[in-house]
């Protein structure tokens, strides 16, 4: 058997908004989402897959890398890859989901990284999802949710000591802390107010210029945009105050339909899990 000469791929994430070089990604090929009294959200598949491919070619067109999950047929929610796994600085972590219906999703990223010969760190017993982990080079803002636990933060914590881990409780409404919450520049972050504590918010207020989103904005996951660098940012068009105020402090706004992923709870940034991001290295 010939020797395997693959290069090691080192993961490198060290914020939310350097230049994006490679991302992982899975199409929505079995979307669905679980019937809620109520809802009169209906998936609609084949809209869904149209959309997710119009994301990737925009991404592939400012030279981001699509690495591409095979989705399975008995994980309907796999499009979400944000929050299979995480990567804080040169380390992917990858924890256990919690939702029963998500289970097992992790044993697929694994897999691929075991092929892709990516090392990363197994954290099997400890619920973390990536929805609720926020990075700012040495920062990072762990939500506490319903799929986030206190204890698996003070593990991480643990095994990130060069790192400021702060934890950032949020009523349980919310699915995770980026329903509420982002980070897009070193000074610029997009929040949804009153549903942290008056301390975080006052937090975040005083370090970074806080670009603040109205209800209806956040129904539609607002705050959920994603950055790949250079102030180029995914939105919906739907979302037009943001929007605004984003191109009036000189964002590029790529405005996309992603309807189909939002009535099934995620949008651009659920839809991403970044593996390789350049280091804005300018905060301490």
């Amino acid at each position: 058997m010939a020797n395997d000469i693959r290069k090691t791929i080192t993961p490198v994430s060290f914020d939310e908004y350097g230049l994006l070089k490679k991302v992982i990604m899975c199409e929505p090929t079995f979307l669905s989402v679980p019937k809620r009294k109520n809802s009169t959200h209906q998936i609609n598949v084949e809209k869904a897959v149209r959309q997710h491919k119009e994301f990737m070619k925009a991404l592939n067109y400012y030279g981001v890398k699509v690495h591409l999950l095979n989705a399975d047929p008995h994980h309907p929610e796999q499009v979400f890859t944000r929050d299979i796994g995480f990567v804080v600085g040169n380390t992917f972590f990858i924890t256990e989901m919690k939702k029963e219906t998500r289970q097992k999703e992790e044993s697929f990223l694994k897999n691929w990284l075991k092929e892709m010969n990516i090392p990363f760190s197994d954290l099997s017993q400890d619920k973390i999802e990536g929805g609720d982990v926020i990075i700012d080079n040495r920062f990072v803002y762990i939500g506490i949710s319903e799929r986030t636990t206190r204890q698996s933060m003070r593990h991480l914590k643990h095994l990130l000591p060069n790192f400021k881990i702060m934890s950032v409780p949020f009523r349980d409404k919310f699915l995770h802390l980026d329903c509420i919450f982002n980070i897009i520049a070193p000074n610029e972050a997009i929040i949804y107010q009153g549903e942290m504590t008056e301390e975080k918010e006052e937090f975040f207020s005083s370090k970074y210029n806080l670009i603040k989103i109205v209800r209806e904005e956040q129904n539609r996951l607002g705050t959920n945009v994603f950055s790949i660098g250079s102030k180029i940012v995914f939105s919906i068009p739907e979302n037009k105050h943001l929007n605004r105020q984003l191109r009036d402090r000189g964002y590029e706004v790529i405005e996309l339909d992603f309807s189909e992923m939002i009535n099934a709870g995620g949008s651009f940034r659920c839809c991403t899990l970044p593996l390789e991001r350049e280091c804005v290295n300018n905060k301490s």
